[in-house]
This record gives structure tokens, C-alpha cells and sequence, in this order.
């Protein structure tokens, strides 16, 4: 098997489908960047994408069905909510310096409960290929999401051995010849979802925001097991599709929507209610 390099003035509301009533919800109309990393801007026309969301004038908070009856979420968070998105926001802030011990022992970290037993060499070796760098120095791949998204793959490797072994080694159906490098490909999924929570933006601009901050005030790691679920959802559809590493950029945008779809169901209040969340063990 071969892996390949991958290189509340001004307020709104959201104009939702019929299933969804609006009621008032703010906004603003700063632009995601781009990262220089894979693309993964757009909903594929080949996924069963959710909802699109129209942005109109007025309104504060958002009305929608869930569980038959409607329940109401507001823009304006409560003091948890407030401190944990505050948290999230600086880790999302935190760029990887190579320069800094905590930052060092983070990689080190990675790597023992990568590949434990195994010594790293050094902070910068051909070793950390095997895991999927686009070379010796991970480092370098960090520019688009910055820290946290080797906090993620740390916390993923840590709370889901199985699962991230599983998918480090490809193991489990039938594998193309050309694979997607592992931990890059888990760089992007961070960044991805950053853009799809659109968490930097002063005021909420889609539905999917307030659903997550419901699921923060319920547990402060939501955004780590999010991540964690969206690797598993992306190497599910990369096997389902029988993907080659030039299609790598559909799957991310086709899981990303599959992402939105559950996070959007009736019964799912946690993280842990998404029906993909099952694919980790």
C-alpha cells in the first residue's frame, strides 16, 4: 500500500427550511480564509447536503423542531457557553511554534501514544513519515490549523486507541493502493470543521454554530469529539467510495455534510447521540 503527499446591531436571522422556524439569530459577514491547506470550502453536489441557510434582516434567536417539539436557541450564550467558546477561540488562535518545550512535548507525546515502544529519534526525522507528515518536520504542516490540530489528533490517539490505530494503519475493508496520508489528512479534518462551526465569527452565521454550542455548555471536549467522529465518517467514506488520493477533496466535503445532517437530528444533543459517533472504539 502506497501513500501519497497531499499538499446585536446590524442583527439577522437565518432563513430556514420548512422543518426549521426562524426567529432571530445575529451575524456578520466575515469570509473563512483559506489555509493553504486541501480545499474543503463547498458541499459536493454528489452528497446529500444539508439545508442551505439564507441570511435576512432582523431577529435574535432560532426556533427549531427537535424531538416533535420546538426548543428554543439563542445567540445570546450563557456565562458557560461564553467560556468555553472563549477557550475554544484560543486554542483555535494557538499556532504551532517549534520553539516552545510544551509544544515539543506535545509531538513526543503524539508519537509515543502513536507508536508505542517505539523511540523517536528525533523532533526532526523521517520517522514521523510513517505517521503521514508530508516530511521529517511535522512542524511544517501545522500553518492552516495550527495547534490544535495536533491537540486533536493527541486526544483522538489517547481517547480511541482502537479507533485512530485502525485508521493509522488502514485497517478494515478494502484499501486502495494509494492511500490518504494519515496525519495529514487529520490537519485538514481540523480545519474543516473550524470552518463549518464558523466559531470566529462575533455572531453566529449558521444553524450549525448554536447546535454546537449547546453541545459545548454539555461538555467543554465537544470539539475534540466531533473531531474524533468526522476522521472516522471521512475514512468511511473514503472506503465506501473506493477514493484515490485525487478524489481525497470530494470525501472531506461529502463527510463534512454528513457531519451537518446528524448534528441536525432530532434526537442528537451530544456529540455522542451523532450515529457515526458508533464507528469509534
Amino acid at each position: 500500500m502506497r501513500v501519497v503527499r497531499i499538499s446585536c446591531v446590524g442583527t439577522r436571522h437565518l432563513s430556514p427550511p420548512s422543518s426549521v422556524r426562524g426567529c432571530d439569530a445575529h451575524s456578520d459577514d466575515a469570509s473563512a480564509s483559506s489555509a493553504g491547506l486541501i480545499n474543503a470550502d463547498a458541499d459536493d453536489a454528489s452528497c446529500s447536503s444539508t439545508p442551505s441557510w439564507r441570511i435576512k434582516k432582523s431577529l435574535t434567536c432560532v426556533c427549531f423542531n427537535r424531538k416533535r417539539a420546538y426548543e428554543r436557541i439563542c445567540s445570546n450564550l450563557t456565562p458557560l457557553q461564553e467560556e468555553r467558546l472563549k477557550r475554544l477561540r484560543k486554542r483555535m488562535k494557538n499556532y504551532f511554534d517549534a520553539s516552545r518545550p510544551d509544544h515539543q512535548d506535545a509531538l513526543r507525546a503524539l508519537w509515543s501514544a502513536t507508536y508505542p515502544g517505539e523511540k523517536l529519534q528525533a523532533l526532526i526525522s523521517d520517522q514521523w513519515k510513517n505517521m503521514g507528515w508530508q516530511g521529517k518536520d511535522p512542524s511544517t504542516d501545522f500553518r492552516g490549523a495550527g495547534f490544535i490540530s495536533l491537540e486533536n489528533l493527541l486526544f483522538f490517539a489517547k481517547t480511541f486507541s482502537t479507533s485512530y490505530q485502525r485508521l493509522l494503519k488502514k485497517q478494515g475493508g478494502k484499501r486502495a493502493a494509494w492511500e490518504y496520508p494519515f496525519a495529514v489528512a487529520g490537519v485538514n479534518i481540523t480545519f474543516m470543521i473550524m470552518q463549518m462551526l464558523d466559531l470566529e465569527a462575533s455572531k453566529p452565521r449558521s444553524f450549525i454554530r448554536l447546535v454546537f454550542l449547546q453541545m459545548l455548555s454539555e461538555n467543554e471536549w465537544a470539539f475534540d469529539l466531533l473531531y474524533c467522529v468526522a476522521f472516522a465518517v471521512m475514512d468511511k467514506q473514503w472506503l465506501d467510495k473506493n477514493a484515490t488520493y485525487m478524489e481525497f477533496n470530494d470525501v472531506l466535503r461529502c463527510t463534512k455534510s454528513q457531519l451537518e445532517r446528524e448534528l441536525m437530528m432530532d434526537d442528537v444533543f451530544r456529540i455522542e447521540d451523532m450515529p457515526s459517533f458508533s464507528l469509534l472504539s
